[in-house]
């Protein structure tokens, strides 16, 4: 039996790990297991039971305390990106785990790019024409295009992608309007926004999009009675975490028709089930969590990953560890 120290690649969809570094000197001092497909149960403790070392792809499998407990062999982890909401770090520290990431390269850029993407794809119902063409239709009379320029776009965080989306919604003549729980009057002038309630934003927006980390303040935050605050017509936009919205009671806000669409790139189980509810729905635009998937990030992710477990398997000081 081997006595080399055992190290999995865990949610590596994209294929990209072994593509965009060079494994061979962490190969040279240990077994690595890449697995490019989704697991869960038996599955997943099959694959991570013996691991000395996981390396996890951002936060695509939820790391908690009850897992934690079960990999008694468990040294080290690593992540790709900056930061995971779906791990219980503090589980990891009374363990003693040195927890590392990466560098998170232009995901900023590409997630507000992804943003506006969705948004222009529910405005001018992009999905419903393309299909239509390509089935040897024509405009079918149902619904027009949305305008946007004169409506308001309501941001709900207004850090770097906030600002992002703020340039563009001006370029584009909407009214930029902004909440956060500490959001001033002049931080939001200083983004090119305006400061209104929470429930000015909901009612008064078009296009409403979400760009905050999730907190205990803000998990769930656009629930069952805040969605039903949106306007007729109004457009649900999220590339930052599931968490924001109850995805529970998503549906039924849909149905009552606040919002008008919801155009999504985040959900709280990835990759979504075929069977899903939202899947088969006309009234949602559905992307695979693209919005930080770009070459310039995850050209740094495999070699930084790489560093990482390098440095570990060499008693050598980490170059990204976790406060």
């Amino acid at each position: 039996m081997s006595t080399r120290p055992k190290i999995v690649v865990l949610d590596d969809y994209e294929d990209f790990m072994r593509r965009t570094a060079d494994w061979k000197p962490v190969e040279a001092l240990a077994d690595v297991t890449f697995h490019t497909q989704r697991l869960r149960g038996d599955v997943l403790m099959e694959a991570i039971r013996d691991a000395d070392a996981i390396a996890l792809i951002r936060d695509r499998t939820p790391f908690k305390a009850d897992l934690l407990g079960k990999l008694p062999k468990l040294k080290f982890f690593a992540f790709t990106g900056v930061r995971n909401t779906a791990m219980d770090l503090d589980a990891f520290k009374a363990r003693g785990i040195p927890v590392t990431h990466t560098a998170m390269g232009s995901s900023k850029e590409s997630t507000s790019e992804m943003a506006w993407a969705l948004i222009f794809a529910a405005a001018k119902r992009m999905e419903e024409y393309m299909a239509l063409v390509r089935s040897g239709g024509w405009r079918d009379g149902k619904g027009l295009p949305l305008v946007l320029a004169g409506h308001r776009l309501g941001l709900i965080g207004l850090g770097g992608i906030g600002k992002r989306m703020a340039v563009i919604g001006a370029a584009l003549n909407m009214e930029v309007v902004t909440w956060s729980p500490h959001m001033t009057p002049e931080r939001a002038a200083e983004g090119g926004a305006k400061s209104v309630t929470l429930e000015e934003l909901l009612g008064t927006s078009k296009v409403v999009s979400l760009h905050l980390v999730p907190a205990d303040g803000t998990r769930k935050l656009l629930n069952a009675q805040r969605l039903a605050m949106m306007g007729e017509g109004s457009i649900l936009v999220n590339t930052a975490r599931s968490a924001l919205i109850d995805m529970d009671a998503l549906p039924a806000a849909l149905d009552a028709g606040r919002p008008a669409i919801a155009a999504l790139d985040v959900y709280d189980d990835e990759p979504l089930a075929a069977d899903h509810p939202l899947v088969k729905r006309r009234d949602v635009v559905l992307t695979p969590h693209l919005g930080f998937v770009n070459d310039p990030v995850f050209s740094a992710f495999a070699p930084n990953i790489v560093e990482n477990l390098l440095a570990w398997l060499q008693g050598k000081p980490q170059p990204r560890l976790m406060p």
